[in-house]
């Protein structure tokens, strides 16, 4: 599949949770995510700034491996940065909100209207 273009966030949703339609992928993002926040906090309440790393290099170092041998695409931050950081927020707040289900289904269907279970 082709990098995707997009005129919104919106209509960029659908296709990034796409981008995580298996639910490890989704967790192993939650987990790195909050993993890297926890030590960037613990960090800034010790006074040691440099844990503020933790949160993109364990976030990510975590992330981008799970798009490369679960979801065998490339991760949509590598086309969409900024959009793709709201994203995995959205993404995060939902699955605590127990809404896994609900982005399974988005996922879902965004791949049944553009191709099958091809990824980007």
């Amino acid at each position: 599949m082709s990098q995707q273009t997009f005129d919104s966030y919106e209509e960029f949703w659908p296709y990034y949770v796409a981008m995580h339609s298996r639910a490890a992928t989704r967790w192993v993002h939650l987990t790195g995510t909050l993993t890297g926040l926890t030590i960037a906090v613990y960090g800034l309440a010790r006074g040691r700034k440099r844990y503020l790393a933790a949160l993109p290099l364990i976030g990510y170092g975590t992330a981008w491996p799970a798009h490369f041998l679960i979801e065998k695409n490339n991760p949509a931050t590598f086309g969409h940065p900024a959009w793709s950081l709201r994203g995995d927020a959205q993404m995060i707040g939902m699955i605590l909100a127990g809404r896994d289900a609900e982005l399974a289904e988005t996922a879902a269907k965004w791949l049944t209207e553009h191709g099958g279970d091809e990824r980007g």
